[in-house]
C-alpha cells in the first residue's frame, strides 16, 4: 500500500509540474523538502537521529541496500524524475561544488526538515528549508563559477524546483506538547506563522533566480500512526486534518498571490490530500491491500 500511496502522490505532483515545465528535454530539477523526499543529506550529518541509513530501508530499492531514503523503495521524487526521463538528484552534501552533476540538478531535502527552524530540533542535525535553500545559493555560485552568470542565471531560471515541506512543523512541532511552539502559540497564530515564513522562503528562492516552482501540499497528517494513536478508537483526528487542509488552502492563496506579484514567476500548488484521503479509506479500490 506504501508503493500505491507514493505511485498516487507521484502521478498528482508530475501532473503539475508538467503544467510548469518548459519544452526541455532534460529539465534540470532542484528539491527541497523532508524526508519524504531526501535521498540522503543526513547520513553526512553525523550528530542527526533522523536518519534511514540502515536496514531495513531500502530493501525494495537498487541492489536492496539502504541509501537514506525513508521507504523501503524509492521517493516521490525518483518516481517524478523517472517520469520526466531523468536520473534522480543526487543528494546535495555528496557532491563536490567543483561537480559538474551540479549542473543537472540536486536534491536538498532532509528528514526531519521544517518551515521553522526550531521544527525537529530534538533530531540534533537536520537541514531546515532556511539551510536547504542557503545550500541553493552556495549551488548557484559554484554553477557561475563553472558557466558565467549569464548562464547560470538562464539555467536556474529555466529550472524546475520542487518543494516539499511543511509536515514536521506540525507532527515535530506543534503537535508535540512538550515543545514551546505549541504552548507559545494559538492554531492561528501558528499557521499565520508558517505561511509568513514561508512566503519570505519562497521570495528568497525567486531573488536567487526560481521562477518555476511546484510546492506539495500536506497529505492529511491527522490520520498517520503518531496521530490515530491519540484516538481512542483509532481513527483519524478530525482537528489535526482540518489545520492541514487550512495550511493548504493558505498556501494555494500565496502561490496564486505571487504569481500576481512576481514577473515571470511560476509557481504552482499540488493538492494530493484528497488523493491520499481516499486511498486511506478506500484502500481496495487502488489494488492489492498488501
Amino acid at each position: 500500500m506504501e508503493v500505491m500511496l507514493r505511485i498516487v502522490l507521484a502521478i498528482t505532483i508530475f501532473t503539475t509540474m508538467a503544467a510548469v515545465a518548459s519544452s526541455a528535454a532534460s529539465p534540470v530539477t532542484f528539491v527541497f523538502g523532508d524526508s519524504l523526499t531526501e535521498v540522503g543529506n543526513n547520513n553526512y550529518l553525523q550528530y542527526s537521529l533522523a536518519r534511514s541509513n540502515y536496514p531495513w530501508y531500502g530493501v525494495d530499492y537498487a541492489g536492496g541496500q539502504a541509501t537514506g531514503r525513508f521507504t523501503n523503495g524509492r521517493t516521490i521524487g525518483d518516481i517524478i524524475s523517472e517520469k520526466l526521463g531523468i536520473p534522480s538528484p543526487p543528494p546535495y552534501l555528496s557532491v563536490s561544488q567543483n561537480d559538474d552533476a551540479l549542473l543537472k540538478g540536486v536534491n536538498y531535502a532532509s528528514g526531519g526538515a521544517g518551515i521553522l527552524n526550531d521544527t525537529g530540533l530534538y533530531f540534533i542535525q537536520r537541514l531546515s528549508f532556511d539551510d536547504q535553500i542557503q545550500n541553493f545559493n552556495k549551488t548557484k555560485e559554484a554553477i557561475k563559477a563553472k558557466i558565467g552568470g549569464e548562464a547560470a542565471a538562464k539555467l536556474c531560471s529555466e529550472a524546475i524546483y520542487f518543494i516539499g515541506i511543511g509536515s514536521n512543523d506540525y507532527v515535530n512541532n506543534y503537535l508535540q506538547p512538550f515543545l514551546a511552539d505549541g504552548q507559545q502559540y494559538t492554531y492561528d497564530e501558528f499557521v499565520e506563522l508558517l505561511i509568513t515564513t514561508l512566503e519570505g522562503q519562497l521570495m528568497r528562492l525567486y531573488k536567487l533566480g526560481a521562477r518555476k516552482m511546484v510546492f506539495h501540499g500536506l497529505g492529511p497528517l491527522g490520520c498517520i500512526p503518531s496521530q490515530r494513536v491519540k484516538s481512542k478508537t483509532g481513527q483519524c483526528l478530525k482537528r489535526v486534518n482540518e489545520w492541514v487542509i487550512e495550511f493548504n488552502s493558505k498556501v494555494q492563496k500565496l502561490v496564486a498571490s505571487l504569481n500576481r506579484r512576481l514577473p515571470k514567476a511560476k509557481l504552482a500548488f499540488a493538492d494530493t490530500y484528497g488523493d491520499v484521503f481516499d486511498l486511506i479509506n478506500n484502500p481496495a479500490a487502488y489494488g492489492k491491500l498488501n
